[in-house]
């Protein structure tokens, strides 16, 4: 662990993405805020950050929703970073501004800009150095490698697996939506942004149906297609919930079921983040890079795919260019082998399937 920083007051930390990748920093801004606990520490994020965090217990005291910035805040290129946000955040006068971001080929300019007094993060071949840096490389786990970012500046680690605070008000979302909701029961989340990652949805419904237990299957509204498919799979009826929850009220969902079955996707580490048990579907690659780091409570199945099952192309160098098909690479993973790990967790820590 490298030394403190004397006299940080303000720490502005870039993570401008999507909840997933939120949540796998959270650990990282936990080590931060537990090293500088007088610090005022500002995310640099997304419009949804400022909405999801305002008033809730953690590590983020605001947010500054960024706008679209190329390599930053958007990967459309032609969005420079604005010059009126660059100096109302020069204003802030950050004492420490930290780069849990990426390889810091746009990011790294980005974080000097701010004129902090002193600068951490990562670094890829090529890209500007900051004043403490760790290479950034390919497949090492994001929240590990956070971590290590946050230790250059004497951040210690705490809980690996992120943890997420519920409020009154999420947790009202999801009764004023659904009620209360029935023992026993079990959330199935079909969808993922990348079509790659998607398990089939008849063998999500075979999952849900041989569990003979209360099921709720959430998606996006972009994902209303696969939780239609998995209900009209299915021969048991089910709970449709499709983008009529916030992220807050999701997670007050999810807290109240015993169970979540997902793809790798932002609502299993959702689910993760309040307590619930996951058993989640993963390519191999994604595995490393953002799988759960526990087994306890969180159950990953394997695809060891490694080529595109259309032609063949690679898929687990990362200087490749991707193809153009969307077939799933995780079809490998069996309705047998998700049910076995779904039921050994909803057996309970003891292997007896009880209440108490």
């Amino acid at each position: 662990m490298t030394a403190l920083v004397g006299g940080v007051e303000r720490i502005a930390v870039l993570r401008a993405n999507a909840l997933g990748d939120f949540l796998l920093a959270v650990p990282a801004l936990e080590a931060l805020k537990r090293a500088y606990p007088g610090a005022h520490l500002t995310l640099l994020g997304m419009p949804w950050h400022a909405a999801f965090l305002a008033g809730r217990p953690g590590p983020v005291d605001d947010v500054v929703a960024l706008p679209p910035i190329s390599g930053v805040s958007t990967a459309e290129p032609g969005h420079a970073a604005p010059d009126k946000l660059c100096e109302r955040l020069r204003r802030r006068r950050f004492d420490l501004a930290v780069q849990i971001h990426g390889g810091g080929r746009y990011s790294n300019p980005f974080v000097r800009g701010l004129d902090a007094r002193v600068t951490a993060g990562m670094r890829a071949p090529g890209a500007e150095r900051l004043d403490r840096w760790v290479p950034y490389t390919d497949y090492h786990h994001e929240t590990l490698r956070f971590l290590q970012v946050a230790a250059l500046v004497g951040g210690v680690a705490g809980e690996l697996e992120p943890r997420l605070a519920l409020t009154a008000a999420d947790r009202a979302e999801a009764t004023e939506l659904l009620g209360e909701p029935p023992p026993g029961l079990v959330a199935v989340h079909p969808g993922a942004r990348d079509p790659r990652r998607r398990w089939p949805v008849e063998r999500f419904a075979e999952v849900a149906d041989r569990l003979g237990r209360p099921v709720v299957v959430t998606g996006t509204r972009e994902e209303e297609d696969l939780v239609l498919g998995v209900l009209e799979a299915m021969r048991r009826p089910a709970v449709a919930v499709v983008g009529a929850l916030g992220i807050g009220g999701l997670a007050a969902l999810y807290e109240r079921c015993d169970l979540l079955v997902s793809n790798d996707t932002g609502p299993r580490h959702l689910a993760a983040a309040v307590g619930t048990p996951t058993v989640g579907v993963y390519w191999c690659g994604n595995l490393i890079n953002a799988g759960p780091l526990s087994r306890t409570r969180h159950r990953p199945l394997i695809s060891w795919t490694t080529a595109c099952p259309q032609c063949g192309a690679s898929g687990v160098d990362p200087a490749a260019e991707r193809c153009p098909h969307d077939r799933s690479w995780v079809c490998d993973v069996s309705v047998e082998m998700v049910m076995e790990q779904a039921e050994d967790l909803l057996a309970g820590p003891t292997g007896d399937d009880t209440d108490d």
